[in-house]
């Protein structure tokens, strides 16, 4: 029998610390579960993680492929990597662009490594994550208030806190460990879980109170909250007066708590309850249901608010958006993807010379800003892009608007990178088979800042290997003074990549793999061996750190002799800011002919896409939850069956009612392959994260249509 191997899972994003045991005979992953040993989790597991680990249902890459004659074939290493830097070559010789698209499921050193070939090799702006598509609202709202990506708060600020609003999330379905935390301290005498979200959720059920807001509308609702809290003289005014700015400039912006709740559609007894919340040692937890909007940033910088205003910046309590990727938060700090490595500003022409020296690269050759985000780079595809290079991703089912995004992708060379099959690589040029979660060595990052080991537990069949190899062959071949290994060993590129961090706000320069074997996890900043990360910005006070909590961010001190508190935010001020952000329309509207509005979601069993967990070839009909009333009000469901249609696509669904669905909505599953051939692709304009929230749609009985007609993709 093989010897337990600790690990971290890569399911979500909380970051628990797995034990896990390979088969005795072949390849793959025998028996998985919590490590007691793991400071983040402590042995908690949930059955998905632990599923989607030993045992996934999707297909797995084994061996190198490539097109011919319309069809993908099996080849060896060596052919597809000389197609794939052939390839390559020819498009930079020409003048044109590689277009790259990482993702939060790589770990820390493949990401590093893919954005050090992206942007020092290619020097392409074309560069970006799937992450983007999830977390960056969140992301810019975390720079503009605060001047530093990641929450201030962590895990250990759940149980001291009283109140736990959960906007637009719904973590019993994607965060199962974290959420027992939520629900444990929120059972508590005294506090309390508030859910705001237009379906009455899984988490909603669990919730002591559920706030159902018009689809879209939920900065009118913050903003409502926000009012009544001024109208009650229920603000920090010490707390605002010492450690933020533009608060004034946000009062002239407010609208009368009345009117906003109207426009939100809620009861004022809603605000209220609200604002009791936040009136209290308050944790504001958000996702998808506040990040995936036109307004995303400025609906995040409103929650950011709230907290401020209520002075919730300290321990138990603070704004703490929720991650769905394992490691988006690596991606983000490591890849270079929308700041160099460490946080450094993209734009700085010193910290772009600083990194340029570092990879010892022209620093003309990096770009000098970070790119279109993900729908901007598959819409420069044939244009200025003629290569595109998808690593453990999936944009033929993830990107919005998903089909013209496929028929972009049919017409150029794509080599997808993946351990699993998937819609992309079904029209992939060449396909290079990737190891999988129990197959690789690195680190990750979790949600709340913490680094811990990822580890194999087993072998990989010979046609395998891991992305970082795969980035470093094919850095190496095209640029060898960049990447002078091809299998370069993860513990130096992550000691590569600590170094550049030193100093910086994301400092991980005191995180190496013997302190990560001895803690089992570290949390950022840790600028030397001795240190780790705390509660960001606040340095000290009255209560504070009573149980011996770490350092604050950027050098936080213990509690002053006085008792008096202080804050320090890395902005140009020192001050965290205020928002002025108002309530503004939905990029589709319904209207009579397309009554319904459309909502998206994640599944207890569907996560990236889904190609762990189910078929590509036949992935089934996506199933429309929608409200009994609506249902008995259409003529178009028959037979159980129906076509949801707005103006972009139609796709055949199964209905089943659901009465926590509310009447005029319809919730499709965000990682079935149909859904995204109906949602539309408007951004928000300061993070480029779509809207895939909201969009205006109907119902069509399915003998009304031709079925061959139907549009019905899949994707990651």
């Amino acid at each position: 029998m093989s010897d337990w191997v600790p690990t971290t899972c890569m399911r979500c994003a909380v970051g628990c610390g797995h034990l896990q045991q390979g088969v005795d005979i072949g390849y793959g992953v025998d028996v998985v579960r919590g490590d007691a040993a793991h400071p983040v989790n402590q042995g908690l597991a949930c059955q998905r993680g632990v599923r989607e680990s030993q045992d996934p249902d999707g297909e797995w890459l084994t061996q190198p492929l490539v097109r011919r004659d319309g069809e993908l074939v099996p080849t060896t290493w060596d052919l597809a990597l000389a197609e794939v830097v052939g390839h390559f070559e020819d498009t930079l010789d020409a003048g044109d662009d590689v277009a790259v698209l990482g993702s939060g499921q790589q770990t820390n050193e493949a990401a590093y490594a893919l954005g050090k070939l992206a942007r020092g090799g290619f020097g392409t702006r074309y560069y970006d994550a799937n992450t983007t598509l999830c977390m960056a609202s969140a992301v810019t709202a975390y720079y503009q208030a605060f001047g530093s990506d990641a929450p201030p708060c962590t895990y250990d600020d759940i149980p001291e806190a009283e109140s736990h609003v959960v906007w637009g999330a719904n973590p019993a379905v994607a965060h199962p460990v974290m959420f027992r935390w939520i629900r444990q301290a929120a059972s508590e005498e005294g506090s309390e879980m508030l859910v705001v979200d237009p379906v009455a959720t899984q988490t909603a059920e669990h919730a002591d109170g559920h706030v159902a807001p018009e689809p879209g509308k939920d900065l009118a609702l913050a903003r409502a909250v926000l009012a009544r809290l001024v109208e009650t003289d229920r603000v920090d005014e010490a707390f605002v007066e010492e450690a933020t700015e533009g608060f004034d400039e946000l009062l002239a912006t407010l609208p009368e708590p009345e009117a906003a709740a109207e426009e939100a559609g809620v009861e004022m007894a809603d605000v209220d309850r609200l604002a009791d919340a936040f009136d209290r040692k308050a944790l504001c937890y958000w996702g998808m249901g506040v990040n995936q909007h036109v307004q995303g940033t400025e609906l995040s910088r409103a929650l950011v608010d709230l907290t401020l205003a209520t002075g919730n910046l300290r321990p138990g309590g603070g704004p703490f958006s929720l991650t769905g990727q394992a490691n988006s938060m690596g991606t983000r700090v490591c890849s270079s993807k929308g700041s160099w490595p460490g946080q450094r500003p993209f734009a700085d022409p010193n910290e772009r010379a600083f990194v340029a020296d570092a990879w010892d690269v022209p620093v003309e050759r990096l770009p000098d800003d970070p790119g279109p985000g993900p729908v901007g780079v598959v819409e420069a595809v044939d244009d200025e892009v003629e290569a595109v290079w998808t690593v453990a991703t999936n944009p033929v089912a993830g990107m919005p608007d998903a089909g013209p995004a496929r028929e972009r992708l049919e017409d150029v060379f794509v080599v997808a990178q993946d351990a699993f099959r998937s819609e992309t690589t079904e029209l992939a040029d060449v396909v290079l088979p990737a190891a999988t979660w129990g197959e690789s060595s690195g680190t990750t990052m979790n949600m709340e800042r913490t680094v811990s080991r990822v580890r194999p537990a087993t072998a990989v069949p010979s046609g395998v290997r891991s992305d970082l190899e795969i980035i470093a062959t094919i850095g190496a071949r095209l640029f060898p003074d960049l990447f002078p290994e091809k299998s370069p060993d993860p513990e130096t590129v992550f000691d590569e990549f600590r170094e550049l961090t030193a100093g910086t706000k994301a400092d991980c320069s005191g995180i190496g793999y013997d302190r990560l074997d001895d803690e089992k996890a570290v949390r950022w900043p840790a600028p030397d061996a001795d240190s780790q990360g705390g509660y960001r910005y606040y340095e000290g006070g009255a209560g504070d750190a009573e149980d011996g909590a770490d350092d604050a961010d950027d050098g936080g001190a213990d509690a002053d002799d006085d008792g008096t508190e202080s804050w320090t935010f890395p902005t140009a001020s020192g001050k965290a800011q205020f928002s002025t952000g108002t309530q503004g329309g939905l990029p589709e509207p319904v209207d009579d002919e397309y009554s319904l509005t459309l909502t998206t979601a994640r599944e207890s069993d569907g996560y990236n896409t889904g190609i762990r967990s189910r078929s590509v070839d036949d992935p089934g009909l996506v199933v429309a939850r929608i409200n009994p009333e609506t249902v008995a009000g259409s003529d178009a469901v028959e037979d159980d069956r129906t076509v949801v249609e707005s103006r972009r696509a139609a796709v055949p669904a199964t209905v089943e009612p659901d009465p926590a669905v509310p009447e005029g909505m319809v919730w499709l599953p965000i990682h079935h392959p149909s859904t995204n051939r109906l949602t539309v692709d408007a951004l928000d304009p300061q993070s480029k994260e779509p809207n895939f929230k909201q969009c205006a749609v109907r119902l069509v009985a399915p003998a009304q249509r031709d079925a061959a007609s139907l549009s019905v993709p899949a994707d990651d």
